[in-house]
């Protein structure tokens, strides 16, 4: 069964901390990047791939549209969708929702998810597991 690149593939809830935000008062820029972390890890432990293995994946491209500040208290709702499936990466898109505006994207992000060897660190195939998500 084929993904639909439309919907999100993984969608998570993440509080915003109170030392998230910088001296204006707002989410700082840089905490956007480790909520797609956060994202990323919850995503890959509910899809079952193992944390320790022959292979891994790294993130070699990331990027981050910032749409509205983000203020404390919130919760995040971070919504991931996959797409363009290679030999051995994907993109990852990243949408931010907040609690008290849900409908209106706060932030938007992409990452380039490349697998590697754990040995050498070279490029590998896609493990069937993360090839299955794009139904190839």
């Amino acid at each position: 069964m084929s993904h639909d690149e439309s919907q999100p593939f993984f969608s998570c809830d993440i509080p915003v901390r109170w030392g998230d935000m910088d001296a204006y008062g707002h989410v700082n820029n840089t905490l956007y990047f480790r909520y797609f972390e956060e994202a990323r890890f919850m995503w890959m432990l509910e899809k079952g791939l193992p944390l320790k293995s022959d292979t891994h994946p790294v993130v070699v491209t990331i990027g981050c549209t910032f749409l509205r500040p983000i203020f404390h208290p919130e919760t995040l709702r971070i919504d991931v969708f996959i797409s363009e499936p290679g030999r051995s990466s994907f993109m990852v898109k990243y949408k931010i929702y907040t609690a008290s505006q849900p409908d209106t994207t706060a932030a938007e992000g992409y990452s380039k998810v490349v697998w590697v060897s754990s040995v050498d660190g070279r490029s590998v195939p896609l493990p069937d597991l993360v090839r299955g998500w794009f139904g190839s």
